[in-house]
């Protein structure tokens, strides 16, 4: 397939054009980065994961976490390589477009951008709940908090990444802060014997007091289990605001899966133990619940309240910039509409801030189901898990001497592991949710016919992501020139 660089026909249009849609680089370390990744997903501990109890019980929740989390360890393992190979802002969308073509970068991009626009919208309405159940200002959850929440946010990014990224690392440090006191807090009240406390279906096949729900209830339990991790994989859409990013990318995404499988583990028994799997599974805070045992406020279980609020906006803070990120590199290399990769004068991607900013508050407000977003938000993940899992088994195989600052340990046989961890966690979903399965496929169909009739003639040859892909093309004609003339 051919890429027209129109409008961008000569050499001084195309350098105007990428002028017009830079930002502002060197402003992120990977200490921030590390926080970043963390701020994405720390949310997930607060709440959220807790439900996955009433699909599998204990064990089936546990053994679902296990496995998804060895998803995401191989997954940022083989992303850290290819971070380091494609230090775009296109992340997951670069690595598919370099290995599986046109289509696949933009069936990756589009299943990423899905996650990062549905997940905002359905954490603000999280937030507006624990507003009001906290009695903040007096104000009630509603559009007016979601507003609020959108205006005040969006205008941190627009003031600078460098600005956005530490008022993130700062709030996530203090949800952090709060699981280690919540953990300690809980430890005196942990009695084993409460893990497996949920009443067994004995018409379940291969139920037990473990997995109350039987066999299946582990495999509907993937995508709760995956809430433990559910955004981690943004960290490579910073990639062009990075210090040295072929050693930062890889560095911070380990580091911040490090972390959160420590969160996840502590969180998971501390609030299991301490009052049981059945008392938290319907929990819209179970961390609070796991404190109060008689129903009564203490000043811990208040802490913890409060400081949840705090996680739920890290990872809204920052699951902002991960969609304004992926839009503004898909809008760049032509395949949504160009204008959305517009920066301003501090470099920020403001209408690639706005608009998705926009339709999240008009989700939120409009439908207030917070759990349907989730979920199609899950959906949208794992297809871009199984995608640029398969991306890194195609480079690895297809362009062996490509120089890799970081490998993946354990090569294709580590990414093979996330891919079919990925489609198990894909059709999981529909255990789950099949009407939010079928909305993000609706949406998902939309977008794969624009592109088809419309932006994939109009691609811009000198995006980043797009010259990777068309110089990896020229090297192996070359090769193969080189094999003919030699026969």
């Amino acid at each position: 397939m051919s890429l027209e660089s129109t409008p961008t026909s000569t050499a001084e249009e195309a350098d105007d054009y990428l002028r017009r849609r830079t930002l502002r680089r060197g402003s992120a370390g990977w200490v921030l980065l590390t926080g970043l990744g963390v701020a994405y997903v720390v949310s997930g501990d607060f709440s959220g994961w807790n439900l996955g109890l009433a699909e599998g019980g204990f064990g089936g929740l546990a053994i679902a976490t296990v496995l998804m989390g060895t998803m995401y360890a191989c997954m940022v393992f083989a992303l850290a390589e290819l971070s380091a190979i494609l230090p775009t802002a296109g992340g997951g969308y670069g690595f598919a477009r370099r290995a599986l073509g046109p289509w696949g970068g933009f069936l990756t991009g589009t299943a990423i951008l899905i996650e990062y626009v549905l997940a905002p919208a359905a954490i603000v309405i999280f937030i507006g709940d624990y507003v009001e159940s906290l009695g903040l200002f007096g104000l009630e959850s509603g559009w007016p908090v979601y507003l609020a929440c959108f205006a005040i946010f969006i205008g941190i990014h627009l003031w600078g990444v460098g600005e956005a990224l530490r008022f993130s690392f700062v709030v996530t440090g203090i949800a952090v802060f709060a699981l280690i006191v919540f953990a300690l807090g809980a430890l005196p009240g942990f009695d084993a014997s409460s893990l497996d406390d949920i009443p067994v279906d004995a018409s379940a096949f291969g139920a037990n007091s473990w997995l109350p729900m039987g066999l299946l209830g582990i495999w509907a339990a993937f995508p709760f289990g995956m809430w433990f991790f559910l955004g981690v994989e943004g960290v490579p859409l910073a990639a062009e605001e990075t210090k040295d990013p072929a050693r930062a990318l890889p560095k911070a995404i380990r580091w911040s899966m490090g972390v959160l499988v420590v969160l996840a583990v502590v969180t998971f028994f501390a609030a299991a133990g301490a009052r049981g799997s059945d008392a938290v599974q319907a929990a819209g805070n179970p961390l609070v619940e796991a404190l109060q045992p008689d129903g009564k406020a203490t000043a811990l279980s208040r802490f913890v309240n409060y400081a949840g609020l705090a996680g739920l906006v890290a990872s809204f803070f920052s699951l902002i910039y991960a969609g304004s990120r992926q839009l503004f590199a898909l809008s760049r290399a032509g395949y949504l509409p160009r204008f959305l990769s517009l920066t301003s004068r501090r470099k920020a991607p403001y209408l690639g801030l706005l608009v998705p900013g926009t339709i999240g508050f008009a989700l939120a407000a409009g439908t207030g189901d917070g759990g349907r977003m989730l979920n199609i938000a899950v959906f949208g993940a794992t297809i871009s898990y199984a995608l640029m899992s398969l991306s890194h088994i195609v480079l690895r195989r297809r362009e062996p001497g490509l120089e890799r600052p970081y490998r993946t340990p354990g090569g294709v046989l580590t990414s093979s592991v996330a891919l079919v961890l990925a489609c198990s966690a894909l059709v999981a979903t529909f255990l789950v949710d099949v009407t939010a399965a079928l909305i993000a496929l609706t949406v998902y169909a939309v977008a794969a016919a624009y592109f088809a009739l419309y932006s994939r003639k109009r691609l811009v040859a000198k995006a980043p992501e797009e010259e990777f892909a068309a110089l990896a093309a020229a090297e192996a004609e070359l090769t193969r020139d080189q094999g003919v003339f030699r026969e």
